[in-house]
């Protein structure tokens, strides 16, 4: 819970008011998931700073294990899925002045300077080196300087090999269109360089009660539960497990609650 960014009164009551009535539900393990930097106060849900050229995310081997623009849901399932076996949470999202001197960073504008309580909470570190960074996060020095030289010649041609970030129409959402072959990627070169502890936020439950396409509950059984709807994040995601683009949560509640009404 110190990791969400949901409203604090969302409880569930819509779930647990289904399951008196013997509604069947799916999708409960999931959530809306997103990797989000753990600044004092509440959580930052981090978009487009992960997916912004001259970035990337390593695990505690000092190593990327992700494609950093995908559907953030998704980046969190690759977390959780690694994580067993190469751990990752937290994982680190790394970058250099230039990235700081070009972007907006949460709500800090280009070039001016992080909060101190950021660095104090450990949310954020600074260094000159990348071996000085690499220990203050505690990864290995040298698969840091393997892992960003191998990011920055893939920078430099426009390909990453790796995880195929800017592949898909979707990682250019949140970039930088000035920045060439590759508006996903940029190499990580001016000193000094900054780390954030990434972690698994979320925006809510993806886990709901089971609806037709007339947004009525179904019983286990599929049989309809006469006279109950649901739509929003208190039915089972229609997107399933993945993320398809902003509005993945507004556009099914509204047109499913519209769907809902006239059925009503």
């Amino acid at each position: 819970t110190a990791w969400t960014v949901g409203a604090k009164e969302n409880t569930g009551d819509g779930h647990r008011a289904g399951q008196r009535v013997g509604a069947a539900f799916d999708l409960m393990d999931d959530a809306w998931w997103g990797p989000a930097i753990p600044v004092p106060g509440s959580p930052y849900f981090c978009l487009a700073e992960r997916t912004l050229p001259g970035g990337l995310m390593i695990n505690a081997a000092g190593q990327r294990f992700v494609n950093e623009a995908a559907p953030y849901s998704d980046v969190v399932h690759v977390m959780y899925d690694k994580n067993p076996t190469s751990p990752c949470i937290p994982a680190w999202l790394v970058v250099d002045q230039n990235y700081r001197n070009r972007y907006l960073f949460s709500d800090v504008a280009p070039t001016l300077p992080l909060p101190d309580a950021w660095y104090q909470a450990g949310a954020a570190v600074k260094n000159w080196s990348l071996d000085g960074l690499a220990s203050a996060i505690g990864v290995p020095g040298a698969a840091l300087k393997a892992t960003v030289s191998r990011f920055n010649n893939q920078a430099f041609t426009g390909r990453d090999t790796d995880f195929k970030r800017g592949d898909s129409a979707y990682d250019h959402y949140y970039t930088d269109p000035a920045v060439v072959p590759n508006s996903c990627l940029a190499p990580l070169w001016a000193p000094p360089f900054y780390a954030f502890k990434i972690v698994p936020g979320d925006l809510g439950t993806k886990g709901g009660m089971v609806t037709d396409a007339r947004a009525r509950v179904l019983r286990p059984d599929g049989s309809v539960i006469p006279g109950l709807y649901a739509a929003g994040n208190v039915s089972s995601a229609v997107m399933g497990r993945s993320y398809a683009g902003a509005g993945s949560t507004i556009g099914p509640a509204m047109t499913f609650g519209y769907i809902a009404a006239n059925d009503i």
